[in-house]
């Protein structure tokens, strides 16, 4: 039996997930439903037994982001929000996956599926692989840029720009 902690602040959202979770794993045990920052950090601070977390982002009293800054938790989770521009963030933290508002049946179970297919040690090399990914994306600095010079288009080092400057909608 696998046990599930969601962290949800919308009702509507944890009577749906509850659903889709007796639809396709009737083995999963909901051990608790968290609706904030507060009460999550509370909770996994007391270091409960669970196999898994499912996590909306946007909570009543801020993001989720701001729960693993006060805990760790090393429960793989998978996210389940309706913004796509956290994706990023959170491959940052342990998530296994990254469920868009309103999701389906299929793409929850394809999401426990790859939970179930990994092991401890395969989600401590995923983690490194996540976080090795994440560096990679931050360290990358645009190097050139391709600038229009009367009629042709030039690459130019980023070295070499001082300023620039807009007027009438255009850049110099």
């Amino acid at each position: 039996m696998k046990r599930v902690v969601i962290v949800e602040d919308e009702t509507a959202a944890v009577v749906n997930l509850r659903s889709m979770l007796s639809a396709v794993a009737p083995d999963v045990e909901v051990v608790a439903v968290l609706e904030s920052v507060e009460e999550s950090v509370e909770y996994f601070s007391k270091s409960p037994s669970a196999d898994i977390v499912f996590m909306d982002i946007h909570l009543a009293d801020g993001d989720s982001f701001h729960i693993f800054k006060q805990v760790n938790i090393d429960i793989p989770i998978i996210f389940t929000t309706a913004y796509n521009e956290y994706a990023l963030e959170a491959f940052k933290v342990n998530s296994i996956d990254y469920l868009l508002k309103p999701y389906k049946e299929e793409e929850l179970r394809r999401a426990l599926d790859k939970l179930y297919r990994l092991t401890a040690t395969e989600r401590e090399q995923s983690q490194k692989s996540r976080e090795q990914l994440v560096a990679s994306v931050q360290s990358t600095q645009l190097q050139t840029m391709l600038v229009r010079y009367k009629d042709k288009i030039v690459p130019v080092n980023m070295e070499e720009v001082a300023f620039f400057y807009t007027f009438d909608e255009r850049v110099t």
